[in-house]
C-alpha cells in the first residue's frame, strides 16, 4: 500500500495582512501532481487544514476542489483530521458529500465514521477513533485521533468509570490510555496505522505554532503511541521531523514557511510504502519554495531604495531593516513600497539597537516565555527571578 502524509496547510493564513492563497495554489497543484505520480492508494492530511475556525469560501474552495482531484474519482481513499486551527463541526460538515469520492472526514477524537463504501474502497468496520479500511484489496486498520483538547479527551470518558477516569488523571497518561485502548482493535495480518495532530515533547518547534500549551499541558512523550503501528502520521509542528523514541512517527511539517523562523529547512511530504507484517518503508519528497521570505539589512535608506529597486520583479516576501539616525519619513516608506509591493514591514535600526543581540525580526518570531525575559531584563537590567517569572505565567495562562 502507498501512503501520503501531509498536514499543516493553514489555508487562508496570511502574512502582516497579505494573502497567501496563491503560493498555497501552486503547493496544491504540486501535491495533487505527486500523488498522481505515487499512485497513492491512501493520502493522510493530518490537521490544520485551514488557519481558523471560520475560513474564506475562497479557502474552503481551494480545499474542496484539491481534494476532488486527490480522490481520482474514489480510487484513491483520503482521510482528513482536524487540527486545533479547525472547527471540527465544520470540516466534517461535508462528510457525506465527500464519502463518494472516497474522503474520510474526523473531527474529534471520538468521531465514530460510518462504514460502507467510500469511493471505490471501503470501511468494513468502525468505532469511535477508529476504522478498518480495505483499500485497493489490502487491509488497514487507522486510529483517528484528531486535535485531542481537554475538553474533547474528556469527553472520550464520559462512559468509564470514577475509578477508571482517576487512574488516567494527567493529559499525558489520558493520551497514553486512549492509544492503548485503540490498539486493541488492530487485526494482526493487517497494516496499523495512526493519524493524530498533537505536539510530542522534544519535537524541534519552529515559531509559527505559538505554544497553545504554556505550562506544556498539551505534550506528551513519543512512548504512548503503539508499538505495533507501522506508521504514524502526526501534525501541528511546522518542522519535517522524526519523533524522538518512537522512529515509527513522522512530522510531514507545513507545505509552506509560514514566518522567517521557517526558512531555516527545507519543506516536504512523504511517501509510505507498507507491507502488514514488514517495516515500511519512508522517503521524503521536498517541496520548492514559492515565494521566499527575506530580511533585508540595510545600511541606510539610499541602500534601502536601491535594495528595492534591484529586486522589484522578484517574487519574494521582504522584511525590511534600515539603519538610521532618525524615524523613516512616510515619504520615504511610500517610495519604498512603490517600488516593492511585497515588503512586509520597514524597520528603523537606530544607533541605540545596535547593541541589543537580537534584531527587530527575531524579536517577532521568539517565544512568547522570552519576550517576557528579555523585557524584564531590558526594562529593570536584572534577570527576572524564577518565582516571579512563574507567577507571571501562571497569571497569563489562567486568562
Amino acid at each position: 500500500m502507498k501512503l501520503i502524509h501531509t498536514a499543516d496547510w493553514h489555508l487562508g493564513k496570511n502574512i502582516e495582512g497579505h494573502s497567501r492563497l496563491e503560493e498555497q495554489r501552486l503547493f496544491l497543484k504540486d501535491f495533487i501532481n505527486i500523488c498522481e505520480e505515487e499512485q497513492a492508494d491512501i493520502i493522510i492530511i493530518a490537521g490544520d487544514i485551514y488557519d481558523n475556525y471560520n475560513p474564506s469560501a475562497m479557502a474552503e474552495q481551494l480545499f474542496y476542489d484539491t481534494l476532488k482531484q486527490l480522490s481520482r474519482n474514489g480510487d484513491c481513499m483520503i482521510v482528513v483530521i482536524a487540527g486545533n486551527h479547525d472547527n471540527p463541526e465544520r470540516l466534517v460538515a461535508s462528510g457525506p458529500l465527500a464519502r463518494d469520492h472516497g474522503i474520510v472526514m474526523a473531527g474529534t477524537p471520538n468521531s465514530v465514521i460510518t462504514p460502507g463504501m467510500y469511493g471505490k474502497n471501503e470501511i468494513t468496520e468502525s468505532d469511535a477513533g477508529y476504522i478498518h479500511a480495505i483499500i485497493h484489496g489490502e487491509e488497514a486498520d487507522i486510529l483517528l485521533v484528531p486535535f485531542p483538547s481537554e475538553k474533547r479527551l474528556n469527553e472520550v470518558y464520559l462512559d468509564e468509570t470514577e475509578e477508571e477516569t482517576k487512574k488516567a488523571a494527567s493529559y499525558s497518561e489520558k493520551m497514553s490510555s486512549l492509544f492503548g485502548s485503540l490498539a486493541t482493535h488492530f487485526h494482526e495480518d493487517s497494516i496499523h496505522l495512526i493519524a493524530s495532530h498533537l505536539f510530542v515533547m522534544n519535537s524541534v518547534e519552529d515559531g509559527s505554532e505559538r505554544s497553545i500549551q504554556l505550562g506544556g499541558s498539551y505534550m506528551v512523550g513519543g512512548e504512548i503511541f503503539p508499538e505495533n503501528a507501522d506508521y504514524i502520521a502526526l501534525g501541528h509542528v511546522h518542522k519535517p521531523q522524526k519523533v524522538p523514541g518512537c522512529p515509527k512517527a513522522r512530522y510531514s511539517g507545513s507545505p509552506l514557511p509560514f514566518n522567517v523562523r521557517e526558512t531555516s529547512f527545507d519543506k516536504q511530504v512523504i511517501a509510505v510504502t507498507l507491507t502488514a507484517g514488514s517495516p515500511c518503508t519512508i522517503r521524503e519528497l521536498p517541496l520548492p519554495v514559492y515565494k521566499p521570505i527575506e530580511v533585508w539589512h540595510c545600511e541606510n535608506i539610499d541602500d534601502a531604495v536601491e535594495q528595492c529597486e534591484a529586486n522589484a520583479d522578484r517574487e519574494c516576501w521582504v522584511y525590511l531593516e534600515v539603519k538610521t539616525d532618525y524615524y523613516i519619513h512616510e515619504e520615504d516608506i511610500k517610495k519604498m513600497k512603490a517600488i516593492k509591493a511585497d515588503i512586509l514591514s520597514i524597520t528603523p535600526v537606530l544607533p541605540e539597537d545596535e547593541s541589543e543581540d537580537f534584531s527587530a525580526s527575531d524579536l517577532k518570531e521568539q517565544p512568547f516565555d522570552e519576550l517576557v525575559k528579555n523585557f524584564y531584563r531590558k526594562k529593570f537590567h536584572v534577570d527576572i527571578g524564577e518565582e516571579t517569572f512563574s507567577l507571571l505565567m501562571s497569571i497569563i495562562e489562567e486568562n
